[in-house]
């Protein structure tokens, strides 16, 4: 089945920096977009940043400029540096791969924790 695995989070200081790092297993569908979501404690999920298998890539509005999202398509890992950070951006982080096309292939990760201090 389809695992992903997450590293890198941690607790760092305002304007500090941090890389996440994903790997899946188990993928069979080619044609997919991987990224990243945050989950504050009584928030909603929200969407981080994306990267499809073609390359194309999302930001939310709030980190552009500041997270980098890449992918190696090989593999099936994608990162994400964050620099900059802010104490807002702390949140629960969960990798997610999807059919980018197919609604019904939709795979999480189990989440780490990101903290920024003020």
């Amino acid at each position: 089945q389809v695992q992903l695995v997450e590293s890198g989070g941690g607790l760092v200081q305002a304007g500090g920096s941090l890389r996440l790092s994903c790997a899946a297993s188990g993928i069979t569908f080619s044609i997919n977009t991987m990224g990243w979501y945050r989950q504050a404690p009584g928030k909603q999920r929200e969407l981080v940043a994306s990267i499809s298998s073609t390359g194309r890539i999302n930001y939310a509005a709030s980190v552009k400029g500041r997270f980098t999202i890449s992918r190696d398509n090989g593999k099936n890992t994608v990162t994400m540096q964050m620099n900059s950070l802010k104490p807002e951006d702390t949140a629960v982080y969960y990798c997610n791969v999807r059919g980018t096309y197919d609604p019904q292939y939709n795979y999480w990760g189990q989440g780490t924790q990101v903290t920024v201090s003020s």
